[in-house]
């Protein structure tokens, strides 16, 4: 489907306290968290451009797919692939999204059909910058130049009669390189605390994602993770947790 916008020649040396300080807890525990402030800055995108790309989130469509009879999840799905040499970031023909029932007990060994990314999600510049800042901090871990990313817009719903599951599959691995949760928005909610474990079972990190912009990353081959419920914090208004999950494959 070609280029999603003109190459830009992406950073030969990834540097300042932040990136440095991802890449060093990436290669040693495996996990780390970048708050919104700091990953804004990285990113260069500004509140305002969060609350555009946030718009987003109202058009995703409910999923099927959900084996515990879960009507409160809605997402998109899309793939690019990424050259860290040129800069290209390409859009893949829309095809399924799939893991193998190893990897995902509740919901593998079946093509799940999502709705496509939409062109104002594609089009938009924040998603290029998001997409590529973290695949220079992989890059500068693994060594990889080429990357698949796996790219899922989803909206969890919480009502006074259902709470809301982020990960209906429990503790798990997504069985890519690099798996990354970021923060879009969140409103009226309770729960939803992220953690990141060893292969062991050493917790690594625990946060709650709460800020446009807050994003875990974490090295999937050497971690397993998963977030508790989101339940309504005012049980007479619905509630809603946005994200942006970013799975990233060496290729």
């Amino acid at each position: 489907m070609g280029r999603v916008m003109a190459a830009a020649m992406i950073s030969a040396e990834l540097t300042g306290d932040v990136a440095l300080a991802a890449i060093k807890d990436l290669s040693e525990s495996g996990a780390h968290l970048v708050r919104h402030n700091d990953f804004s800055t990285l990113t260069g995108v500004r509140p305002a451009d969060w609350a555009r790309f946030a718009e987003n989130w109202e058009v995703l469509r409910r999923d099927p797919y959900m084996a515990d009879g879960g009507t409160y999840r809605y997402r998109r799905y899309g793939q690019f692939d990424l050259d860290m040499e040129t800069g290209d970031l390409t859009r893949l023909p829309h095809g399924p999204y799939r893991q193998e029932a190893d990897v995902n007990k509740l919901h593998g060994g079946v093509d799940r059909v999502y709705e496509p990314l939409t062109e104002a999600f594609v089009g938009d510049p924040v998603l290029r910058n998001v997409l590529v800042r973290p695949a220079e901090i992989f890059s500068r871990v693994d060594g990889t130049t080429k990357w698949n990313i796996k790219v899922t817009p989803i909206r969890t719903t919480a009502t006074k009669d259902e709470a809301g599951e982020p990960t209906p599959e429990g503790r798990h691995r997504d069985g890519v390189t690099f798996i990354t949760s970021l923060m879009i928005g969140r409103r009226n909610l309770t729960g939803g605390e992220s953690a990141v474990y060893a292969e062991d079972g050493e917790l690594l990190v625990t946060t709650t994602l709460r800020e446009p912009g807050d994003i875990l990353l974490s090295d999937d081959r050497r971690t397993y993770h998963e977030v508790t419920a989101v339940r309504t914090e005012d049980a007479g208004e619905p509630g809603h947790r946005d994200v942006l999950i970013m799975a990233y494959t060496a290729l």
